[in-house]
């Protein structure tokens, strides 16, 4: 269980920072004080300049369509008329530049939406929107927006196979503060870390005011040319709404699948909720905005029921932002609970992830715990992004049947979800880096899994080997169970003595090959030199772990 402490209380914090910047700078041994730099302090540059639209496009964003195989949506942001709003693809060439794309290469697609956004700084803002269709499965192509004349640079994407391939993608928390300052070093380094990704997924609250232009441009500059190339699969929040009323933002800049809920009489629901599938992944997008309103949260968990009834895919991951088990002191959701959990469970889907709580919490069912590392239920992740914190706190999932497994506070993080054929592996990470939580989900074709905490020295050695009874009788067979091996890691089994010297592995019982979910069950009739009233433990070797059993006492 992985678990990081705060050193300092928020005021200890807060006082610490303040000293800082009331610190004076050295250079070279020598202090320069405030009045070394010149009189006067300069001015901020007025927002309403920098986040000001231009006919160059900026805000370039790939958004998933239902059919990501043969098609791909782009949205940005330019001073363009609806009759010039446009953009170019060509299958990706060698070069670009003096090398012209061979004639008939380069296709024009004239934007489907053209909206404009009033802002708070005064002016309004038009997104634009374009679908690219007919295109080739796993190809990468070329493309470009503009309006004929000001025009973006080339930037690429890669349509998805047809079926199954692996792939990566990336998931952030709450994004929302501290924007412009500590959010981008975060989502560089995630794509320092995972720069083929196939996707980003944000859990709601990018932003803290939902019609903040200033804080839009934020967001945008802090993804930079990354959000042009990876495709973005983002819920709203409780922040991306003013009162009842969804950021006007929205729809303009997220023009998602319209494949969501009957949402009935509610058109502004229309792009919070939807779902694509992605090279054997169907990613399940949430608005947990509305679970206060009966009548449109059962039209979304019945939506969904009937999404996870008739998957095709092997994977299935669910984003939203309101967490089933939340990790910040004093928060709960027990309608998001007791609506989603259990068809979560029932269906065997394997992450869900979500925000809202400023902290990180991941772990899974108690019911579904097959030992003390490993289980087999969802993997339910709570994370953050952005620079604001809140206290750590793990009563809702002890007081509703579940296990947090991993938490922290005070930290900035991003996730890394590697997707494979029978293996979903999750890492967590610091934004400087540093590896701080993950699992491996292994799912056969029958849809059996096991969820196995990350190797460390102690989940890899230690007493983690389940025995059938610890009171056999002599003679009789003994079943032994352990998790965690790689599919098809061989295993030696021994008996050794609790008298046997240390390092000294004991009598070799048999050699044996863990299944394809890395889990070990073997049963062995005891050998003649376990009499009675002797005293034993199983212990396993392998590549990957050197593990025993609780003592086990032979019966007469």
């Amino acid at each position: 269980m992985t678990e990081v402490k705060r050193p300092w209380s928020t005021g200890r914090r807060r006082a610490a920072i303040a000293a800082i910047g009331a610190a004076a700078l050295f250079a070279g041994g020598v202090a320069f004080g405030p009045t070394a730099f010149g009189d006067a302090a300069p001015t901020k540059f007025p927002a309403a300049e920098y986040y000001k639209p231009t006919p160059v496009p900026d805000r370039i964003i790939l958004i998933p369509t239902d059919k990501p195989a043969t098609s791909q949506r782009v949205s940005w942001r330019a001073e363009a008329s609806a009759e010039w709003a446009q953009a170019q693809i060509l299958e990706a060439p060698k070069a670009l530049g003096d090398v012209a794309p061979a004639a008939g290469a380069v296709r024009t697609v004239r934007a489907f939406a053209n909206t404009p956004v009033n802002t708070s700084l005064g002016y309004a803002s038009t997104y634009h929107n374009v679908e690219f269709t007919e295109l080739k499965p796993d190809t990468r192509y070329t493309y470009r927006v503009g309006d004929g004349t000001n025009w973006s640079e080339w930037i690429d994407f890669t349509t998805a196979a047809a079926g199954f391939e692996p792939f990566s993608f990336i998931y952030y928390g709450d994004a929302q503060n501290y924007i412009d300052s500590a959010v981008p070093r975060v989502f560089r380094q995630a794509f320092a870390d995972r720069p083929q990704a196939k996707a980003i997924v944000n859990a709601g609250d990018l932003i803290d005011s939902a019609n903040s232009e200033e804080q839009w441009g934020q967001w945008y500059k802090a993804g930079g040319f990354i959000d042009g190339q990876i495709n973005n699969i983002s819920v709203t929040g409780n922040h991306e709404y003013s009162g009842s009323n969804l950021s006007s933002f929205w729809a303009p800049q997220f023009p998602y699948p319209e494949n969501g809920p009957a949402w009935g009489d509610q058109a502004a629901l229309e792009s919070t909720a939807y779902y694509t599938d992605y090279q054997g992944v169907r990613f399940i997008g949430l608005n947990t905005n509305v679970q206060s309103i009966p009548e449109v949260m059962a039209a979304q968990t019945a939506w969904l029921e009937g999404l996870l009834k008739d998957n095709p895919n092997k994977w299935t991951v669910v984003t939203f932002h309101h967490p089933v088990y939340s990790t910040a002191e004093g928060r709960n959701n027990p309608i998001v609970r007791a609506q989603w959990g259990p068809l979560f469970e029932k269906y065997g889907v394997d992450l869900v992830l979500q925000g809202h709580d400023h902290t990180y919490g991941r772990g899974g069912t108690t019911a579904s715990k097959q030992t003390a590392l490993v289980h087999n239920s969802t993997v339910y992740a709570v994370s953050v992004s952005g620079g604001k914190m809140y206290d750590v706190d793990g009563s809702v999932w002890t007081d509703n049947g579940a296990d947090i497994m991993a938490k922290t506070e005070d930290a900035q993080l991003y996730q890394m979800i590697d997707v494979k054929a029978d293996s979903l592996t999750y890492e967590a990470r610091f934004a400087n880096g540093q590896h701080f939580d993950g699992v491996v989900v292994r799912k056969n074709d029958a849809g059996q899994r096991t969820v196995n905490e990350w190797r460390t020295p102690e989940t890899t050695t230690g007493e983690h080997v389940q025995v059938s009874t610890t009171s056999p009788k002599a003679g009789s067979k003994l079943g032994v169970t352990a998790y965690g091996y790689d599919p098809g890691e061989s295993v030696d089994i021994y008996l050794r003595k609790t008298s046997t010297a240390e390092g000294k592995p004991g009598i070799l019982v048999a050699t044996k090959k863990a299944d394809e979910l890395g889990r070990l069950t073997y049963s062995f009739a005891l050998p003649g030199s376990a009499s009675g009233g002797s005293r034993h433990t199983v212990y396993l070797e392998s590549r990957n772990q050197r593990i025993s059993s609780p003592v086990i006492t032979v019966q007469k």
